[in-house]
């Protein structure tokens, strides 16, 4: 995978979220598990599902737990074990997944990367994308290097990304606290702020686009028991 898949696919998604009632709204990793559990197609341990995404079991419990909820997957658990906790897609979770995939789908505009893919292949990407965790903060890092560094606004760095307005300048406040990035405010209104990467922030983003080159999609999803 490279930048402009991932930057494609998370942009777009970020987007469909914020239409979402609050009562609906997956995260990214959410998302992500019930597009493994798909893809999959036979129930996996929490614990398996902890190391695919790299999360610690506490978080990994919340994430399953709101899933279940939801009614997107059922949890069993282990008869001699309680914690070893069995989670599988429900046909509302398959259903979801269907419908997140072809709402992200037609949100990447034709010209971007993937903008001619097809939903089932957007939930390929999801799930292989969910074994990366990657923060607001980095999601900003990436978007700026794939800018070629900066400088970008701030509300062009929420065009960019699919995030809202509050979400980037906190996160841009971070990064610069952090000395990943340089703001050169404007002088009539915080928003025509202009950022840029820094050499520490322009490292970090390098390695954050590695470690997605890294990422391997699957080529063929398995038949779906829904």
């Amino acid at each position: 995978m490279d930048l402009r898949e991932y930057m494609s696919v998370r942009r777009a998604y970020n987007i469909v979220r914020q239409d979402q009632t609050p009562d609906d709204r997956l995260t990214f990793e959410e998302f992500a598990i019930l597009c493994r559990l798909l893809i999959s197609n036979e129930p996996m341990k929490t614990s398996a599902i902890a190391d695919y995404q790299g999360a610690l079991r506490p978080t990994m419990t919340h994430r399953t737990n709101h899933l279940a909820r939801l009614g997107l997957i059922d949890r069993v658990e282990g008869e001699r074990d309680r914690r070893n906790v069995v989670c599988s897609i429900s046909e509302l979770g398959a259903r979801r997944v269907r419908e997140l995939s072809e709402l992200t789908c037609s949100r990447i505009p034709s010209g971007r990367s993937l903008g001619r893919t097809s939903p089932e292949r957007i939930c390929r990407y999801v799930d292989a994308m969910g074994s990366f965790f990657c923060q607001a903060g980095d999601i900003v890092l990436l978007g700026l290097r794939a800018a070629g560094g900066g400088p970008l606004t701030v509300m062009q760095l929420v065009d960019a990304l699919g995030l809202l307005q509050p979400t980037v300048s906190m996160s841009v406040a971070a990064l610069a606290e952090a000395g990943y990035v340089t703001r050169d405010r404007g002088v009539s209104s915080l928003r025509t702020t202009s950022v840029s990467l820094t050499a520490r922030g322009a490292k970090a983003a390098e390695e954050l686009e590695e470690s997605i080159e890294g990422i391997v999609v699957r080529r063929k999803l398995r038949s779906s028991r829904a």
